[in-house]
């Protein structure tokens, strides 16, 4: 074999292992992506069933981010960005207001969501 035939195969096979490394890559990415998109509208509580209760006092002032944060050192939420994300497309955008609330680890993010943002009329 000449060297430019063993060059010409080098480089075909580094352009194989190249174009199946951006694959993969992009397989990846994408069920990452679709998995964060999922999750966005259908996550699950922490726990199933009733779950553990637990109270969670929100602040005037604080921000969506800031209140996921707290839900998710609370052991009530996975993952505050997601939760960013969820109230960002939920119908309770905007509407989470200050107080105390007796959150449960059995609820879904949105069940959390709609008693964070209920006025005090509808909740007494």
């Amino acid at each position: 074999m000449d060297k430019k035939m063993i060059w010409g195969v080098t480089k075909s096979i580094f352009k194989i292992a190249l174009a199946l490394a951006v694959v993969l890559l992009v397989y990846n990415l994408g069920m990452k992506a679709y998995d964060f998109g999922y999750r966005i509208f259908a996550e699950e509580p922490v726990e199933l069933g009733t779950g553990r209760t637990v109270s969670v006092s929100i602040v005037e002032g604080k921000t969506v981010s800031e209140i996921g944060e707290i839900l998710e050192e609370k052991g009530l939420i996975r993952d505050a960005k997601l939760f960013y994300f969820q109230e960002m497309f939920s119908e309770y955008k905007g509407e989470l207001k200050p107080g105390v609330y007796e959150l449960s680890t059995g609820m879904t993010p949105y069940e959390m969501m709609e008693i964070m943002s209920a006025s005090e009329e509808e909740t007494e």
